[in-house]
């Protein structure tokens, strides 16, 4: 009796549970993966991000100054010195997502007068601010890694409001910041001192290079040049006179080429200005300095006799006969044409005109052999020089499809026509650079949607063997800008650690 109870309770309670409603279906859809990862990136770049702006910086005395460093994201990395109000100072060192930023707060009066008071001192200096450079990027580095996990962590807590996944993003962000400073250790360029970009005031401060050999010689080239960076930009507050750059050799010869300046009176200023700023010994213009070539445009060469320096010329497409007569009596500026050879300061220059003469910009039939023609009759007298033991050490034609036929018969050939600045070095060894338009491309400089820049630059050559150790290039802001930009290029063979070369090409084109 009692086993038959039990049954019906048993029944009873199953037929209970069977009448009772079953959960209905979820349609909410879950979040993918995918999504849920891309979320948790997100967080932590925005937290690291966050934590390096507000707690990632570290002062540090470099020298007599004091600075602040710092490393922020970027999509290129390289180092910025900001020398404020002066302007800044760029180096490619590194290709990372971080780069460096190194803002030079003040001059410590108490460290800048006992350099003053005892010059001797400065011998130590290089050292001295190698020793600081070191400690500051290794304060810079312990700082970041703490920045950059209490961001992300922070803000992984904030929105995820568990701590487990705050704490997966704080790994995730260390680990994001170690495999950035990997790559940037891999990436990394000491050399990137030897080739800065000024910008601001800086730019339109003198300078100077110094025989670029010496620097494989006596000293490493990253250390020397980073303490000498400082050291002058510690003169550059003390005088404002001098600009972060290399001591100069008394015996450089300076070049500036300017082009196709195409009638831009203000051209005439900024070409006075950089010959006292950098102290050139002659100036190369390849042609262009006209418009239509009249003889009504004649009286805008004048300013040319009251620059001071040697003017050396050949004839662009936009410059006539009647021109060239003009220049050829002034006394300081030397034509060249068909292939003739002068020695000027202390440099050995052979050029040739354009053979073509288009003030309306029209195209000649047959111009692109014309050229070509021009180019193999200046190649010719190269090597008619090099046979009399009179080699040249430049190369001028207005057209770069012409100078590209001086390969092998030179060691540098310069350009200009093309009205962008351009460098390479051809097949059998000769160095073509192209220079921008010094005016701006003149009157076409409204053609586009923003005005076309003034370019120009200084070479500088070795006295002794005549060959270019560096170049500057210099860009100005066109109409109505006035930004300002100098970068500094070493040709390979002047690098550190590179092999000498012999004075001119070995090889001739055939």
């Amino acid at each position: 009796m009692n086993g038959i109870r039990r049954a019906v309770r048993a029944l009873t309670r199953r037929g209970h549970r069977s009448r009772r409603p079953r959960p209905a279906l979820s349609l909410t859809p879950q979040p993918r993966p995918w999504l849920r990862a891309l979320g948790l990136v997100v967080v932590v770049l925005l937290g690291a991000w966050l934590g390096l702006l507000i707690v990632g910086n570290v002062r540090v005395p470099v020298g007599p100054m004091d600075t602040t460093m710092t490393l922020r994201p970027s999509l290129s990395g390289g180092t910025k010195i900001n020398v404020s109000p002066l302007g800044a100072l760029e180096l490619n060192s590194h290709v990372a997502p971080v780069r460096l930023d190194v803002n030079v707060d003040q001059l410590d009066p108490a460290r800048s007068q006992a350099l003053v008071d005892h010059p001797e001192r400065l011998s130590g200096l290089q050292d001295e601010v190698v020793r600081d450079v070191e400690h500051g990027t290794l304060g810079v580095a312990v700082r970041s890694c703490v920045a950059v996990v209490s961001g992300a962590t922070a803000l992984g807590l904030a929105v995820y409001r568990r701590p487990r996944r705050a704490l997966a993003a704080g790994g995730l962000a260390l680990a994001l910041l170690a495999a950035s400073g990997a790559t940037a250790y891999a990436t990394w360029n000491p050399k990137s001192v030897l080739e800065p970009r000024f910008s601001g005031l800086l730019s339109s401060a003198p300078s100077l290079v110094g025989n670029a050999r010496s620097i494989v010689t006596e000293f490493d080239a990253y250390q020397k040049e980073l303490a000498r960076l400082v050291t002058n930009v510690t003169k550059l507050y003390d005088v404002t006179s001098t600009l972060p750059a290399y001591s100069p050799d008394p015996t450089t010869i300076r070049v500036l080429h300017v082009s196709d300046i195409h009638l831009n009176p203000a051209s005439w200023k900024i070409i006075a200005s950089l010959v006292e700023q950098y102290k050139v010994n002659v100036i190369v213009d390849s042609g262009d300095t006209m418009d239509h070539g009249t003889a009504a445009e004649n009286g805008f060469l004048d300013p040319i006799k009251d620059l001071g320096v040697p003017y050396v010329w050949v004839r662009g497409n936009h410059d006539s006969a009647v021109t060239q007569r003009y220049l050829e009596r002034m006394k300081n500026v030397h034509v060249l044409d068909d292939g003739r050879a002068e020695t000027i300061a202390g440099l050995r220059f052979a050029g040739i005109g354009d053979p073509q003469f288009t003030p309306d910009r029209s195209v000649t039939p047959g111009g692109g052999a014309a050229e070509q023609l021009a180019g193999a009759r200046l190649a010719s007298a190269l090597r008619d020089q090099r046979a009399k033991g009179t080699p040249v050490d430049v190369a001028i034609a207005h057209e770069p499809s012409a100078a590209r036929e001086t390969d092998g018969t030179v060691p540098l050939v310069l350009a200009g026509h093309l009205h962008h600045e351009g460098t390479e070095v051809m097949q059998y060894g000769t160095r073509l650079r192209i220079e921008g338009s010094t005016g701006g491309s003149g009157l076409r400089a409204v053609e586009h949607k923003y005005p076309a820049p003034i370019e120009a630059s200084i070479l500088y050559f070795d006295r002794d063997s005549r060959r270019l150790q560096a170049w500057d290039e210099i860009k100005l802001g066109g109409l109505g800008q006035t930004t300002a930009e100098v970068s500094r290029h070493l040709p390979k063979e002047n690098q550190p650690g590179a092999a000498p070369t012999p004075r001119s090409p070995s090889t001739s084109a055939p």
